[in-house]
C-alpha cells in the first residue's frame, strides 16, 4: 500500500474524505456478493473491502503526530476488543458454568462489556445517523428498549406530508422489531420481487 501511495498519482493524492464513498460502496457491493450467493465474487468484493480498510491506514500511518497509527495497529486494536468481548472463548479464569448457554446470551454478554468500554449519556449515543435510515431507525429503536426508555410510536398526525410519513415508516420498523424482521432486509427483498 505505501508503494501504491507512493508511485500511483490517483492514489497518492486520496484522503480518508475522498475514499468514504468508496468505502461505502465497497460494502454494498459485499451485500449483493453475498445475496447472489456467488462464492467467488463475494470473494473479490471482500477482498476490495479489505483493500480500503488498507488504504486507509496507510494514509493514517503518514500522519507525523500522535493520531498516525498502522495497519498492524488496527489488527491489533480489533484483537485486543475480541479478546475483551467474548470472555467466554477467551476469558482465563472461565469454568464451565461461566458458559453462555445460546447466541441471545452471548449478545447480551457482548453489549453489557461494550457498555462499559463507552461513555455513554443516552442509549442511541455513539449511532451514525449516516445509517441507512431503515437501519438508523432501527438501532434507535433497539438501544431505546434496551434501556428501559421505549420511544412513543402512537400516530402524532395524519396526512401525506413527510412528517406524517416519517412517523408511519418509524412505526413500520418498531412492527418489523416486534414481529423478529429486519425492516432493512424485508424492504430490500420486496423491491428485489417487485423488480
Amino acid at each position: 500500500m505505501a508503494r501504491l501511495r507512493r508511485e500511483c498519482p490517483w492514489k497518492a493524492e486520496q484522503t480518508h474524505r475522498s475514499l468514504a464513498r468508496y468505502l461505502l460502496e465497497e460494502a454494498h457491493e459485499v451485500l449483493e456478493a453475498l445475496d447472489t450467493g456467488d462464492a467467488a465474487l463475494l470473494r473479490e468484493e471482500l477482498g476490495d473491502l479489505l483493500l480500503q480498510v488498507y488504504f486507509h491506514a496507510a494514509i493514517a500511518a503518514e500522519r507525523t503526530d500522535a493520531t498516525a497509527f498502522t495497519i498492524d495497529d488496527v489488527a491489533a486494536d480489533l484483537t485486543a476488543k475480541l479478546v475483551r468481548r467474548n470472555p467466554h472463548v477467551f476469558g482465563a479464569d472461565r469454568t464451565a458454568d461461566d458458559q453462555p448457554l445460546d447466541a441471545a446470551a452471548v449478545n447480551e454478554a457482548w453489549e453489557a462489556v461494550k457498555a462499559t468500554e463507552k461513555t455513554r449519556t443516552d442509549p442511541t449515543d455513539g449511532l451514525p445517523p449516516t445509517l441507512p435510515a431503515l437501519l438508523w431507525a432501527d438501532k434507535v429503536l433497539d438501544r431505546s428498549a434496551r434501556a428501559g426508555t421505549p420511544l412513543d410510536l402512537a400516530p402524532r398526525r395524519t396526512g401525506s406530508d413527510a412528517g406524517t410519513i416519517g412517523d408511519r415508516l418509524l412505526g413500520l420498523v418498531a412492527e418489523a422489531r416486534e414481529a423478529g424482521v429486519d425492516p432493512e432486509q424485508a424492504l430490500r427483498d420486496a423491491v428485489r420481487a417487485w423488480l
